[in-house]
């Protein structure tokens, strides 16, 4: 067991990655496993509407032909697959895959683990006045989704019994590889260590080409991107593992590159709470090992929560975005002004028609730089898209602001154009609301196989229950000492490796070091005022920020960042993947002798 291997690669980061990920690692011939995660929150409402319209719908179809094309490497390679791919109905997708595979002539042990669903608590729920666990709104009339975040045991247990093919409705992402180490590597329940280290690799692995170059700050230097590697963890018994990527392929591994994945949407790096283990990512090095090739030392863990998450999602009215490109000399003005007067112009018609007014309007132009606000350089564009939203309760009323989006072509600026995709349609708001559970309040997990149908109990093991809004090594603040003339100015991207997510309505920001000296620097100087400072026009909520001692990093939690996040955002940016790249241009005092390294605005690694 000591020096045994187990190869685990990510080749699926949501519904809608590419398909180039599995066939590629399971081409490589070097991999045991392959995981696919393919739900987020929204994408459990989407699932639900598909299944009350059809009982046999509720799943990510596209793993059904992912697996088909995987059929040969299934047979010949006894290669095994993990995938949360079930959605809100597991027994559906395992009852499709076991078609394709008897059309195949194989015959294949699929596992459906099922559990998750909350939805005959909610009346009960409701009656106890659940609140919001970040916000404190109440609980919502009605619900599309409600779906707790499952661990890792049921895919074990799984495993355990001889399948082939696991799939799952909303577990932690991460519980797809724990699962798989779990039963290789027989964890025990309270082994807290290696649980947190088996959890971190899921970590790194559930964005799959995200840890080996996609997103990555110094996006110049990936190369092939067309053809990017997907990363595959070689796991040991102690909790360590390797990542790397299949030979021949673009992208690249790097200890840099995986620190991102590692901050990427965590929240406190000490305390980031799963339905197994309380893991503690603070503290994990990174070690380049050789070309494309990271050692990740174990993580710490502590005892797991006693409650399940749980991720509710709901409508809340209906919203609608229209466009118009707007092109020639002060385009960004001209698109302004064409977007008030549709403004004013749907308002006076929604008065006249009884209508109340928009709930929340929202205008960007975009090539303009208006979500950098303050910080924009591009106001002389002579291109740009006008892009207007609103929200309102009832979506008629926003079918008469659709309408009046394409009158503007020869109503108001010249050089309107971009209208060829007709007049917009209001889509639904859709919200998310988690709160905790007590893992007693559902039932136990149930494994099906074939005819064999079994419940897997929890644990009886000590539990932790951090509190999702307390610091962790939250690092203390110091004001930075004033500017003298032995002092000059860098962008942060001279001094470091970002990485933006979010949660919700949270973004989060991790930032890794260039250099282990910068260190002391991005301590002292980016603090969480001047953070809060640089994102004031888009942030309402305080901004924290965590110390990540293993790596020499930090990671900033912005609340209430995104405009509502996800579906519920009126922004071009909903899920604040921009947030971290606005960042690099804050401007960071640095002692003189360092700016001048970086006068010829070449990155010093």
């Amino acid at each position: 067991m000591k020096n045994k291997i187990v190869s685990i690669g990510g080749a699926s980061g949501f519904w809608g990655d590419s398909s180039q990920g599995a066939l590629q690692l399971a081409g490589c011939g070097s991999v045991d496993y392959l995981t696919f995660d393919y739900l987020a929150e929204v994408t459990m409402s989407i699932l639900a509407k598909a299944r009350s319209r059809d009982p046999e719908a509720g799943y990510a179809t596209d793993f059904v032909d992912v697996v088909r094309a995987l059929l040969p490497s299934l047979r010949e390679r006894k290669l095994k697959l993990v995938a949360n791919a079930g959605g809100v109905n597991p027994g559906a997708c395992a009852r499709a895959l076991s078609a394709v595979a008897r059309e195949a002539g194989l015959d294949l042990k699929i596992a459906a683990v099922e559990g998750d669903d909350v939805s005959p608590l909610l009346d009960a729920l409701r009656a106890e006045n659940r609140r919001e666990m970040f916000s404190g709104e109440p609980f919502p009339e009605t619900v599309m989704s409600a779906n707790a975040y499952l661990g890792a045991r049921p895919i074990a247990a799984a495993l355990d019994r001889g399948a082939d093919i696991v799939v799952t409705g909303r577990v932690v992402d991460s519980a797809l590889a724990l699962g798989i180490l779990v039963h290789e590597f027989g964890w025990q329940a309270d082994d807290w260590d290696r649980l947190a280290s088996g959890s971190l690799v899921g970590h790194i692995l559930e964005c799959g080409a995200q840890t080996t170059g996609g997103n990555y700050t110094d996006w110049e230097q990936v190369p092939d991107w067309a053809n990017i590697g997907y990363p595959i963890a070689r796991c040991r018994a102690d909790g360590s593992f390797t990542l790397t990527k299949p030979e021949g392929t673009g992208g690249l591994v790097t200890t840099s590159s995986v620190a991102e994945q590692m901050l990427y949407e965590i929240g406190d790096p000490e305390a980031y709470i799963l339905p197994d283990v309380t893991a503690d990512f603070s503290r994990v090095t990174l070690r380049q090992e050789g070309e494309n090739r990271v050692w990740v030392s174990p993580a710490r863990g502590r005892p797991s929560p006693s409650c399940y998450k749980v991720s509710t999602t709901f409508v809340d009215g209906a919203r609608l975005f229209g466009t118009l490109s707007i092109i020639g000399i002060d385009a960004a003005k001209k698109a302004q002004r064409t977007a008030d007067a549709i403004l004013e112009r749907a308002r006076r018609l929604l008065r006249e028609r009884g209508y109340a007014d928009f709930r929340r309007t929202l205008v960007e132009i975009l090539g303009s730089e208006s979500i950098y606000g303050p910080h924009s350089r591009a106001r002389a564009a002579r291109e740009v898209v006008m892009k207007l939203a609103a929200e309102h309760e009832d979506p008629e009323a926003l079918k008469i602001l659709g309408n009046e989006v394409a009158s503007a072509v020869t109503s108001f600026a010249p050089g309107t154009t971009g209208f060829a995709g007709g007049r917009p349609r209001p889509s639904p708001v859709v919200r998310l609301f988690s709160f905790q559970l007590p893992k007693e309040r559902l039932p136990e997990p149930v494994v099906t196989i074939d005819d064999e149908r079994w419940s897997v109990p929890l644990p009886r093991t000590a539990h932790f229950d951090a509190d999702p809004l307390a610091g962790g090594l939250e690092s203390p603040q110091r004001s930075p000492a004033p500017a003298d003339p032995g002092t000059g100015e860098l962008p942060l991207v001279r001094l470091a490796w970002v990485r933006a997510g979010d949660k919700g309505d949270r973004s989060n920001i991790g930032v890794i070091p260039r250099r282990p000296e910068y260190t002391e620097l991005l301590r002292r100087e980016l603090t969480t005022d001047r953070v809060a400072a640089y994102f004031a026009h888009l942030a309402e909520g305080p901004v924290r920020r965590f110390e990540v001692p293993g790596i020499g990093g930090f990671n900033f939690l912005i609340e209430r960042a995104l405009g509502g996040g996800g579906m519920a955002s009126l922004r071009d940016d909903a899920l604040g993947k921009g947030m971290a790249q606005m960042l690099l241009d804050l401007s960071i005092p640095v002692p003189s002798d360092l700016a001048s390294t970086h006068r010829d605005g070449n990155i010093i690694t």
